[in-house]
């Protein structure tokens, strides 16, 4: 294990704390995953680049992790009351596990193109249906859930007044959460409490997922599947269980509920939720227009942005913000992004052909390895990025003005070069993820699939569907996505 001090602010108790895991050397981490019934959200995009960070802190600290990130296939209700990936199912005239697939090949999609990595551990909801029925058996025997109608209800009311526990994670008082709930409204009259929720549901005659259970034919509630896998796969207790600060309530709350109802025990010891982004100050909603997808973004094809910005210049922009705080998405802040991005990569390449024959220690010396003690420092703080790149800022204009010759190589010697070299990589690329995005800003690369974009354009007003499609099938193949949009085309890499 690397000498390090790690903080981290728990949301549960409301401070920050040394991170200490349960078993020495290991790291045990849950993150709440997608709901693949559409394109996944930029702001869900926003929260797993803020796990990939940790996770590979985690690992940079020597931790070995086990990172779980579920997929959400069996889906949580409406308003309206139909399932979510029922619904997408009709609307896209698939089958629900088609649906399912199509969204999470989608989901990994893009998630390469933000370059984060892949989970140990990616467990389907629908994969768990065995796990939560027993989770549910366990709730019922220990008198915190009843059946009504073959649903099964947890008693939120009798698990707040035996446990205490209830709303310590949301900061809900139980009292304000008797008119509040987020199931379906016309099963309202078998709940004894408003505030309790389903843990199983027994399907209407139209539902189209469904399973046998000892109590009907149905299907769980969408609370239970992340205490089932957590629990299946990281243990009764474990050390982190991460997600947006949307899911701390009802979700989170719930969890924790269902796994003290289950298990008697706390499921995570350290919980930590990102923040909104938001877009031009203002909350992202598709009702008013204020929303861009992943893709909308990379291509440029949206009002909202003057032009596409490659994936890391779109990581590196979430990177600038901590990960507890909003983050405010305008074109103004990308276009300082994307500068930031290249005068990033740009002294990485610089910093790779300086030498020097210097064995001396200078002052320049102490000056890089208190920058990159602070850097340290920095990430320790509750994985503070934006503190630890402007850090690497204060490295790069060490690097360019050692570059140009106003301080002089013999100034620097061979082991504080080399320290820089690689504290400068691991941080760029094995922590914050970024990667050198070969000729994706070079002008005779875009001018050169600007006139693909062009043959292709004109196979297609001839009707030359074979070779229009032939171009754009090569380019698939090489990483390369064509958007053909109502403003004409354009590329991106994926």
């Amino acid at each position: 294990m690397r000498d390090h001090n790690l903080t981290v602010y728990n949301s549960l108790t409301r401070q920050k704390e040394k991170f200490e895991t349960l078993h020495p050397g290991f790291a045990g981490m849950y993150v709440c995953g997608p709901t693949v019934y559409n394109d996944v959200h930029l702001g869900n995009c926003r929260t797993f680049i803020s796990f990939d960070i940790i996770y590979r802190y985690l690992k940079f600290l020597g931790y070995t992790v086990r990172y779980v990130r579920n997929i959400t296939d069996v889906g949580h209700l409406l308003d309206d009351g139909e399932d979510r990936m029922s619904k997408g199912a009709r609307l896209d005239n698939l089958e629900p596990m088609e649906v399912a697939q199509k969204y999470t090949l989608g989901f990994h999609q893009v998630m390469r193109l933000f370059n984060t990595l892949p989970p140990s551990i990616e467990p389907r909801a629908t994969g768990h249906i065995i796990e939560q029925i027993e989770m549910v058996k366990k709730i019922l025997d220990n008198g915190f859930a009843y059946e009504a109608n073959g649903s099964v209800y947890f008693d939120t009311i009798k698990f707040a007044k035996e446990t205490g526990e209830y709303g310590k994670l949301s900061g809900r008082v139980i009292e304000e959460l008797l008119s509040e709930t987020r199931d379906n409204l016309k099963n309202q009259d078998e709940k004894r409490n408003p505030a309790d929720f389903a843990i199983w549901m027994k399907a209407s005659d139209e539902h189209i997922m469904r399973w046998p259970s000892p109590w009907s034919i149905g299907f769980p509630g969408w609370h239970l599947e992340c205490s089932a896998m957590s629990t299946k796969y990281l243990g009764e207790q474990f050390d982190i269980h991460g997600g947006g600060n949307d899911l701390k309530f009802p979700h989170h709350e719930n969890e924790v509920a269902q796994n003290l109802g289950a298990c008697n025990v706390h499921p995570a010891r350290y919980w930590l939720h990102t923040n909104m982004l938001l877009m031009n100050g203002k909350k992202m909603s598709k009702s008013d227009g204020n929303t861009i997808s992943p893709y909308e973004l990379l291509t440029g094809n949206s009002s909202h942005v003057s032009k596409g910005y490659s994936p890391m210049v779109v990581r590196f922009f979430m990177l600038q913000s901590h990960y507890r705080s909003t983050n405010d998405l305008t074109d103004d802040a990308l276009q300082a992004a994307e500068k930031g991005y290249k005068r990033l990569m740009e002294a990485y390449k610089s910093l790779d052909s300086l030498t020097s024959n210097q064995t001396i220690n200078s002052e320049l010396d102490e000056k890089v390895s208190s920058i990159i003690q602070g850097a340290w420092d920095d990430m320790d703080d509750d994985f503070n990025t934006p503190r630890a790149i402007a850090r690497l800022f204060e490295l790069v204009t060490i690097i360019n003005s050692l570059k140009e010759g106003q301080t002089s190589l013999d100034k620097i010697s061979q082991n504080s070069l080399k320290e820089l070299k690689e504290a400068f990589n691991i941080i760029i690329f094995d922590i914050l993820g970024l990667k050198v995005e070969d000729g994706s800003n070079d002008e005779s690369v875009d001018g050169l699939m600007q006139l693909i974009i062009e043959l292709r354009q004109i196979a297609r007003s001839n009707k030359d569907w074979p070779t229009a499609d032939k171009i754009r099938d090569s380019l698939n193949e090489l990483k390369i996505q064509i958007k053909d949009g109502k403003d004409g085309s354009t590329w991106t890499y994926l």
